[in-house]
Formats: C-alpha cells, sequence, structure tokens
C-alpha cells in the first residue's frame, strides 16, 4: 500500500526495529487504554465534587494534544494523558 510507504518515511518505522502492523495493533490497544482513562478520570474526580461533563472534556482535549504533539512533532509512540 502506498499509506504503508508514507508512513514508513514518516516515522522511520524500519529504523525503530517496527512496522505498519505493529503499530496499528499497539495503537488499538493504546487507544482501549485512553478511553478507560477518559471514564475513570472523570468519575474519581466527580465524588470530589467536580463536574463529570468538565472533567471529561478537559482529558479528552489535554489527551488528543497532547497525544498528536508526540505523535507528529516528537514523532513517539507515545499516548498521554492525565
Amino acid at each position: 500500500m502506498a499509506a504503508d510507504g508514507a508512513l514508513e518515511r514518516f516515522f522511520q518505522l524500519k529504523a525503530s526495529g517496527t512496522d505498519v502492523k505493529t503499530e496499528v495493533i499497539a495503537g488499538f490497544t493504546t487507544f482501549m487504554t485512553i478511553v478507560y482513562i477518559l471514564i475513570v478520570n472523570p468519575l474519581i474526580l466527580k465524588d470530589a465534587g467536580i463536574d463529570f461533563r468538565a472533567v471529561f472534556t478537559a482529558t479528552t482535549i489535554s489527551a488528543i494534544i497532547g497525544t498528536l504533539v508526540m505523535a507528529l512533532w516528537a514523532k513517539l509512540p507515545f499516548a498521554l494523558a492525565p
């Protein structure tokens, strides 16, 4: 696929000893972890009296920004979330 080649060039996957398939599986696993955090973090803080929707929104936005910065600027395979 042409997308595989583009991803390889941008992220230099072979130099890191990985391939697109491995990264997709790792990405799915990481996504499932982030989804868990998106629910648990607001539930914990709700018990402290903070609005669930506000914490959910802040957690989501910060996870998106942090992960995109790590992926596109630092080119590192780390997801960031509060």
